[in-house]
């Protein structure tokens, strides 16, 4: 977005459709092409064909759509930004333009992350010698980044690639078995294929070094190794006085001490972030897991 242009919009829910559509599109300098995108002959231009559907998914019989809004009066780290949003549920796109319109007035949110970083699992099974497996895997280390970046060429020209291997002992008195976790700076991709691709190659050297059986090479949905962060101070007054803020923190302190409460209370939160999630084309699924997992990580579920 672009520095001279403001998400802050007057009135932006009364306009018609089309004229949202021609503020947005505006907005996001977009050109001629991008624009048909959105709105043909003056009207709003439908989504995927049935044609196009029936390439994506298994037994195709319609298309299911949801209505796409748009997000207003976000300013994160000095930007303005106009934020997707698609949702069925009435007031989240109102709810999410509010509480920037009043996180604006202190300066908006200010968003760090760290780097993209993914974690593949490579489970291994029937080692005799973990101590030995895992001495074995931390000498070749070197070479099993080298054969995992070796998978995907041009992520790693992106400044991408595989970073570390670390190994982890889970089990139970059945068994014990080693996990092998490859860290993958994925750049702004999610990461799925990449990591499974590297994962599956590194399976059977893995075998070999280990003398075990790999079983699962998969990606892991708990990405705590690529966190988001944003915080934004609210303005007491605009919010309502000493009540309404007492009120936030008074539900606040239930949801951390009730899983009942905070599986609603974070319901509420995933309501914003699935919707840009779907607006931008993404896998809300795998976003809506590693969120609960990472609510979870102390052994209570929490906000």
């Amino acid at each position: 977005m672009f520095m001279d242009k403001s998400s802050r919009i007057s009135g932006f829910y009364k306009l018609p459709v089309t004229e949202r559509l021609e503020k947005v599109a505006e907005f996001a300098g977009l050109t001629d092409e991008e624009r048909k995108t959105f709105i043909r002959d003056g009207k709003i231009a439908l989504g995927i064909d049935t044609e196009i559907a029936d390439r994506m998914i298994e037994n195709v019989i319609g298309i299911f759509e949801l209505p796409l809004g748009i997000a207003t009066n976000f300013l994160i780290n000095g930007k303005d930004y106009l934020v997707p949003m698609a949702i069925e549920e009435s007031s989240v796109v109102a709810a999410a333009s509010n509480a920037a319109r009043i996180a604006r007035v202190k300066g908006g949110f200010h968003a760090t992350t760290t780097e993209p970083l993914m974690i593949g699992q490579i489970q291994v099974l029937k080692i005799k010698d973990i101590d030995t497996a895992i001495n074995a895997i931390n000498r070749e280390k070197k070479r099993l980044l080298e054969v995992a970046n070796a998978q995907d060429k041009t992520l790693v020209s992106f400044g991408g690639g595989a970073r570390d291997i670390e190994i982890r002992i889970v089990g139970d008195s059945k068994e014990k078995m080693m996990i092998l976790h490859l860290l993958v700076d994925v750049r702004d991709a999610m990461g799925a294929n990449a990591v499974n691709t590297m994962c599956e190659a590194l399976a059977p050297i893995v075998e070999d070094i280990t003398e075990g059986k790999a079983r699962l090479k998969i990606l892991s949905n708990l990405a705590d190794r690529r966190l988001a962060r944003a915080e934004a101070i609210f303005d007491k007054k605009t919010m309502g006085g000493e009540d309404v803020v007492d009120a936030f923190l008074e539900g606040y302190r239930f949801a951390t001490l009730d899983p009942y409460r905070a599986a609603t209370h974070n319901k509420g939160i995933m309501n914003g972030i699935d919707a840009v999630v779907i607006a931008t084309g993404n896998d809300w699924r795998a976003i809506e897991a590693g969120a609960h997992a990472y609510a979870a990580r102390d052994g209570q579920y929490k906000p």
